[in-house]
C-alpha cells in the first residue's frame, strides 16, 4: 500500500503475487451475522398476527420460548423486535462516519491552521460531554422517534470518529508519498481519498467493528431509558432489560435477544477482519502501482528540493 511495501528490491524481477481470501473467517462472520439480520429484515414479514397473552413468564401452551413479562409470546417479539435495533444502530454508525471522514481528512491534510482549529475545537467540546448525558438532554427537549435516536447516537459518536480519522490521516499525510503526489500536481482529492483514505482503511476497519459495539449499547441503553421506543415496545434492547426480572424463571425472554444483539456485534467483527486481513505475499497484487511510481520519481524531486 505504501512505497516501502510496494517497491521491489533493486536488481529484482516483479514476481507475481497471489492474493489469498481469508475466506474460513468471512463464512463465519457471514453465518454468525446472517442469522440477526435475517431475523431483523423479515421477522414482521413471518410473525403473523398477535397471539393471546397468556400469564407472564410462563413455559408451554404454544409458545415455544415462552411468553414475557405482560404475557405476550417471545417468538413473535423477538422477530419484531430486531428491525428498530438493527436499523438504527447502522443507520447511526454510517451517519457518524459520513461526518466524521470528510471532518477527520481535512483537519488532517489542510494546511490551513484556522481550518483545522474551526473543524476540531467544536468537537473537543462535544466529547467533553457524556454521550447518555447529551442524549437524555436533547431527548427531554425533542420528541424523538427511531430517526432522532439514530441522529443523536450519530451526533455523540462523530467527534471521537472524527479524532481518530484525524490521527491515522495525518501519520499517513506525514510519509514522502503525500509529498510526491503533490510535486507530481496529484489533486487534492485522490491523494487524501485514493492514497491517505486507502492507507487508513484498514483502522476504520477495526473501529467501526467495535464501534457498531458501542452503538449498540447506546440505543439499547436509550431505549431502556425510553428515548425512542415506548417502555412495552417489540425491540431486542428492551426486551433484555424488562424481562430480567424473570431470567431466572423464564430466560429464554432475555437470552434469545440477547445472543441475536451478541450474534449480530460478533459477526460485524469477522466480516471486518476478513475483509481488511492482509492477503498473502508481500503486496497482494502484481507490480508497483502507479502510486509507487510517482513515489519513485516524484521522491527524487523531494529530495532534490529539500536540498536546494
Amino acid at each position: 500500500m505504501t512505497a516501502a511495501t510496494d517497491v521491489d528490491p533493486p536488481g529484482t524481477a516483479a514476481v507475481p503475487r497471489t492474493r489469498r481470501r481469508p475466506t474460513g473467517r468471512f463464512a463465519l462472520g457471514l453465518a454468525v451475522i446472517a442469522v440477526p439480520l435475517v431475523l431483523a429484515l423479515l421477522g414482521p414479514v413471518f410473525a403473523g398476527e398477535p397471539s393471546t397473552r397468556a400469564p407472564s413468564f410462563t413455559l408451554g401452551d404454544g409458545h415455544w420460548l415462552g411468553t414475557d413479562f405482560v404475557g405476550r409470546d417471545v417468538w413473535q417479539q423477538v422477530l419484531h423486535g430486531g428491525r428498530p435495533v438493527v436499523l438504527t444502530a447502522l443507520g447511526a454508525g454510517a451517519l457518524a462516519y459520513l461526518v466524521a471522514l470528510p471532518v477527520g481528512l481535512v483537519a488532517a491534510l489542510t494546511h490551513r491552521r484556522w481550518l483545522e482549529e474551526l473543524l476540531m475545537r467544536p468537537l473537543d467540546i462535544l466529547i467533553a460531554v457524556p454521550s447518555l448525558l447529551l442524549i437524555l438532554l436533547v431527548a427531554s427537549v425533542l420528541t424523538t422517534g427511531a430517526v432522532g435516536l439514530a441522529l443523536l447516537v450519530a451526533l455523540v459518536n462523530v467527534p471521537d470518529a472524527a479524532r481518530l480519522v484525524r490521527a491515522a490521516a495525518t501519520e499517513a499525510a506525514a510519509r514522502p508519498v503525500v509529498e510526491a503526489l503533490r510535486l507530481q500536481g496529484e489533486s487534492w482529492w485522490r491523494t487524501a481519498v485514493g492514497y491517505v483514505g486507502r492507507t487508513i482503511l484498514r483502522t476504520l476497519g477495526a473501529d467501526a467493528g467495535t464501534r457498531l459495539t458501542g452503538v449498540l449499547y447506546l440505543v439499547a441503553t436509550a431505549a431502556f431509558l425510553g428515548v425512542g421506543v415506548t417502555p412495552d415496545a417489540a425491540d431486542w434492547a428492551v426486551m433484555v432489560d424488562r424481562n430480567r426480572t424473570g431470567l431466572f424463571v423464564q430466560p429464554w425472554a432475555v437470552v434469545v435477544p440477547a445472543l441475536l444483539i451478541v450474534a449480530l456485534t460478533t459477526g460485524t467483527n469477522l466480516l471486518f477482519d476478513a475483509a481488511l486481513e492482509k492477503p498473502g505475499g508481500r503486496g497482494g497484487h502484481g507490480g508497483p502501482s502507479r502510486i509507487t511510481r510517482i513515489s519513485r520519481t516524484g521522491g527524487r524531486q523531494a529530495r532534490k528540493e529539500r536540498r536546494s
